[in-house]
């Protein structure tokens, strides 16, 4: 018995992999250039949309804390911003999953 015992890591995984075949997924595979360029795109896209949203928020958000009757606009804008980064967000991974499944990338 030459075997060193295996470490609480090792077992974990051989249990995760283990559950995965019961459930009949595969291990992801590996991205090709293209792929990874495509991703590398769409995330540069979703930052700038992002970017141009904050922007946006701040000068709102400055516009409303100036107005001594815009306090109730406030929670409003915070919604709306909110909302708007939660949707880019859930668009670029919308966007990613389908260069990763080998779809193309809708614009």
């Amino acid at each position: 018995m030459s075997e060193r015992p295996k470490s609480a890591y090792e077992i974990t995984l051989e249990k995760l992999k283990r559950q995965d075949r019961e459930r009949g997924e595969s291990a992801p595979s590996a991205l090709s250039d293209s792929q990874k360029k495509a991703i590398a795109e769409i995330r540069r896209v979703a930052q700038a949309k992002i970017a141009e949203r904050e922007i946006l928020y701040r000068s709102e958000r400055q516009k409303v804390l100036q107005d001594p009757e815009g306090a109730a606009k406030l929670q409003t804008i915070e919604e709306e911003y909110a909302s708007d980064r939660r949707r880019i967000d859930a668009d670029r991974d919308s966007q990613i999953e389908k260069v990763r499944v080998g779809k193309r990338r809708a614009t």
